[in-house]
C-alpha cells in the first residue's frame, strides 16, 4: 500500500473506478461542500471527487471524499476494494502490531518547488470555502498539524502529527482548536508555561498513511510517522522544517510553517461538527504563518464534516476501533475478539468479548472507558458475546433485544470526562456514561433462558465465500 504522495493515491483511486472527475464549472460555495454532502447520502461505496474547474481559481483543483467509502478505505490499505469491513479491521490490527516502522530522512521534497516567506496571503494561496452554512469562516479541516514536546524536544516519539480544525483568521493567521485530550494541547501548555510560542507545521494534501496515523489515537510517546511506516509496510519519508526542529511528511502538496502565539486567544467558530451539530464560538489559540511551501499547481484537499456518515466516519472509524482493541487485549489477551467504535468518533463502542465468569463483561466495559480514547469520547459501551460480530448491527441489536436485562445490565457512571464538542455534555466536557451488557449470563449469574441457542445450517461459511465470489464476478 505504498503511495509515494497524494497524487499517487488519487491515481490509484482513478484506476479502480473510485475517483469521479467533475470538469463542469462549479462555484466554491455552495457547490463543493454540497456535492461532498450529497455523496455522503449515496451509500458506503462512493468514489472520491475531483473538482477541476472552480470559478475564481484558474489553477486550483480540490479533492473531496477521498476516503469517504469502504472501497476507498480498502484501497488506502492496499486491499481489494470490495474487502468487507471486518477484514479491513483485522488487517489494520495486524499492521498496527508492526509498530514501530522505520523513518527515512531526506533533504528535499516535491513541495519545495515554490517557497514564500514574505507577503503571505492564505486567501490567495488556498481555495477557501465554507463547509456548512453556519460556519463562522473558512476552515482547514484535513490538515496534518505537527508539533513537538517542549520539555523533551529531542525525543522523536514525542512529536505529534494530528488532525485539528483551523479557521482562517487573516491572511497569515489561523485559529486552532487544541482539544485538551489531544497531544498538541500538552505541547501548547508546556510552551505557554515558559512564555514561549509553540512551533508548528501544517501539511495539506497528504498521502493516506500519514493521514490515517494522524487520525489514530496513539499513546503520547508513539510516533505517527513510525505508525505510518508500519501501516504501509515500508520506511516513511520525512523532511526537516526550515524554521524549527519539526519533521514534515515528504508527500504533502502544501506546507505552512509557523507558531502558536503564547497567551493569544481569539473567538473561533462556530463550526459544523462530526456530531451533527454546530459547536459554538470559543476563544482559541492563534497560529502565525511565517513560511509556505507548495508544489506547482497543488491539489488541495478538504474534508466535508456534517451529519454522519461523512468521510470523517470512514477515515477514523477503524483507526479508532483498533487502538481500543489492542489496549483492551493488553488487559484481557484471551477474551477480546473485536471492537467497533466507528460511530460518531467512538462516542458509542461495541465490544465482542469472551467471559470468564458472571459480571466479567461489565469489567471489560469499565476498562474501555479508561483507554486513552475512552477517557475523552466513549460514553456508551455495548458488550456482546464472542460469536456476535460487532460490525453486524442487526446482530448487535438482536443481542441487545434478547440478552440485555435493564435492571441488571445497564450501568450508569456519573460525571466523567468527554470531549467538549459533545452537545449532550453538561457542563461542557462532563457527562454520565453507560455500559450495556448484552452478553449471555454465566455463573454465578443464572437469569434468563439461554440453553437452546439456534444453530446455523451447515456450511454457511463455505457458501458465504462462494456467493461473494459470484457477486464480485457479476460486478
Amino acid at each position: 500500500m505504498i503511495y509515494k504522495d497524494f497524487r499517487d493515491f488519487l491515481k490509484k483511486l482513478e484506476e479502480e473506478g473510485q475517483l469521479l472527475n467533475i470538469d463542469q464549472e462549479v462555484m466554491p460555495e455552495p457547490d463543493i461542500a454540497s456535492a461532498a454532502s450529497a455523496m455522503s447520502n449515496l451509500g458506503d461505496q462512493t468514489p472520491a471527487l475531483m473538482f477541476n474547474n472552480i470559478n475564481g481559481y484558474e489553477q486550483a483543483k480540490v479533492a473531496m471524499n477521498v476516503m469517504g467509502s469502504w472501497p476507498n478505505h480498502a484501497i488506502m490499505m492496499g486491499m481489494p476494494k470490495n474487502t468487507p469491513i471486518k477484514e479491513q479491521f483485522f488487517e489494520f490490527a495486524k499492521r498496527y502490531d508492526q509498530f514501530p516502522g522505520a523513518v527515512e530522512r531526506v533533504d528535499t521534497a516535491p513541495f519545495h518547488e515554490v517557497e514564500l516567506t514574505e507577503d503571505i496571503n492564505l486567501f490567495e494561496i488556498l481555495p477557501l470555502f465554507r463547509l456548512n452554512q453556519g460556519d463562522g469562516g473558512f476552515y482547514l479541516d484535513k490538515a496534518a498539524v505537527i508539533s513537538r514536546d517542549v520539555e523533551d524536544p529531542e525525543n522523536f516519539n514525542k512529536q505529534n502529527v494530528g488532525i485539528y480544525r483551523m479557521e482562517v483568521k487573516g491572511k497569515d493567521r489561523l485559529g486552532i482548536q487544541p482539544v485538551p485530550q489531544h497531544d498538541i494541547a500538552i505541547h501548547l501548555r508546556q510552551a505557554e508555561e515558559r512564555g514561549e510560542n509553540l512551533p508548528v507545521a501544517i501539511a495539506l494534501g497528504n498521502e493516506p498513511a500519514i493521514v490515517t496515523a494522524a487520525a489514530t489515537p496513539l499513546l503520547y510517546d508513539q510516533s505517527e510517522y513510525e505508525m505510518a511506516a508500519a501501516l504501509q509496510g515500508a520506511p516513511y519519508k520525512v523532511v526537516k522544517a526550515k524554521d524549527s526542529n519539526l519533521d514534515l511528511p515528504w508527500g504533502a502538496e502544501v506546507i505552512l510553517e509557523g507558531e502558536i502565539n503564547a497567551g493569544e486567544r481569539e473567538i473561533e467558530g462556530p463550526f459544523g461538527e462530526f456530531t451533527g451539530h454546530y459547536s459554538g464560538g470559543r476563544k482559541m489559540p492563534i497560529i502565525k504563518i511565517n513560511r509556505v511551501y507548495h508544489r506547482k499547481n497543488p491539489i488541495f484537499e478538504h474534508l466535508y464534516i456534517g451529519m454522519p456518515w461523512t468521510e470523517t466516519d470512514y477515515m477514523i472509524g477503524i483507526t479508532t476501533s483498533v487502538p481500543m482493541y489492542q489496549q483492551l487485549k493488553e488487559a484481557y489477551p484471551n477474551e477480546i475478539v473485536a471492537v467497533n467504535a466507528m460511530y460518531t468518533h467512538g462516542l458509542v463502542a461495541i465490544i465482542s468479548t469472551k467471559k470468564r465468569y458472571g459480571g466479567f463483561a461489565k469489567a471489560v466495559g469499565m476498562r474501555a472507558l479508561t483507554t486513552p480514547h475512552g477517557l475523552g469520547y466513549c460514553k456508551l459501551i455495548i458488550l456482546v458475546d464472542e460469536d456476535v460480530d460487532p460490525f453486524n448491527l442487526p446482530r448487535v441489536m438482536w443481542a441487545l433485544s434478547t440478552k440485555m436485562h435493564p435492571q441488571h445490565d445497564a450501568i450508569v457512571i456519573p460525571d466523567l470526562s468527554v470531549m467538549p464538542l459533545d452537545p449532550g455534555s453538561e457542563p461542557t466536557g462532563i457527562t454520565s456514561k453507560m455500559i450495556l451488557d448484552a452478553t449471555t449470563p454465566v455463573a454465578p449469574e443464572t437469569r434468563g433462558h439461554y440453553t437452546q441457542p439456534l444453530d446455523a445450517p451447515l456450511a454457511v461459511e463455505k457458501w458465504e465465500k462462494i456467493l461473494t465470489e459470484l457477486m464480485n464476478k457479476q460486478k
